[in-house]
């Protein structure tokens, strides 16, 4: 163990005057704390600040693992004024982590523009992997072919979602999205009127205690989702690619 944390805190080597400090990009639980890795919690303990996309849901996480760090609010809205106090936090040696709400910085969350920023400025910047919604999705999601395109939020405005929707399933290719409660009908409705045959994998509040994975062609999840009376909770959808479908097909019939 002593070895591993010497790692975390002196690898690598900035630009800068020659001081050794770098970001660590930490991604955390999705929603079960017992999904964060070692690595991820050794790193956490090891550097000197921790910035976080919402410092009072970060604290949470850091409370349940007594870890005692100052915090620096980055947010999408202040992400290039806190980058640059976090340069110069690196510019004085101070290791420094950087964790978003839930899941992987820079994946439908800030991140990339802090990254971008550090590089720039000379420093190394250590990726410290974790969970994600969308790869947890896909992991149960069965078949998805070759190519698997990660499309995130799509506009909230229903003629640019349609649009964009229609360009997504005429690749053919395999499509993750993600949706809020308020907006999943209106996204699978969508889906369903576009093509209604395809196989599609809702997953809610993934990780958590009510998670729930729902399958069936775009008609049938539709139909599901839009006679519940209240729906909750954070969605991932993944729409299987057109060469699944004939696989999806055969499989109900047996």
């Amino acid at each position: 163990m002593f070895f591993f944390s010497f790692y975390l805190v002196y690898s690598g080597k900035s630009n800068y005057n020659n001081i050794v400090a770098e970001l660590f990009v930490v991604g955390t639980p999705i929603g079960n704390l017992g999904d964060i890795t070692f690595r991820a919690v050794e790193t956490l303990k090891s550097v000197d600040f921790i910035a976080a996309e919402d410092t009072r849901h970060t604290l949470q996480l850091l409370n349940h693992f007594e870890i005692k760090k100052p915090l620096i609010s980055c947010r999408a809205q202040n992400e290039r004024i806190a980058g640059e106090k976090i340069i110069e936090l690196l510019k004085q040696g101070h290791n420094v982590a950087y964790a978003s709400d839930a899941g992987t910085p820079g994946i439908s969350d800030p991140g990339a523009v802090l990254v971008d920023l550090v590089r720039e400025a000379g420093f190394n910047v250590v990726p410290i992997p974790g969970p994600a919604a969308f790869t947890t999705l896909v992991s149960v999601a069965g078949t998805g072919g070759k190519t698997l395109i990660f499309e995130g939020f799509l506009s909230p405005k229903s003629g640019k979602r349609r649009t964009r929707l229609k360009e997504l399933l005429e690749t053919g290719n395999a499509v993750v999205i993600y949706e809020s409660p308020f907006r999943i009908v209106k996204l699978l409705a969508d889906i369903a009127d576009i093509e209604s045959t395809r196989r599609v994998v809702v997953g809610r509040e993934l990780t958590k205690l009510h998670e729930e994975i729902s399958s069936g062609t775009a008609l049938q999840v539709f139909e599901d989702y839009s006679s519940r009376q209240s729906i909750k909770g954070e969605f991932a959808v993944f729409i299987s690619g057109v060469k699944n479908v004939k696989h999806f097909d055969e499989s109900a019939d047996n």
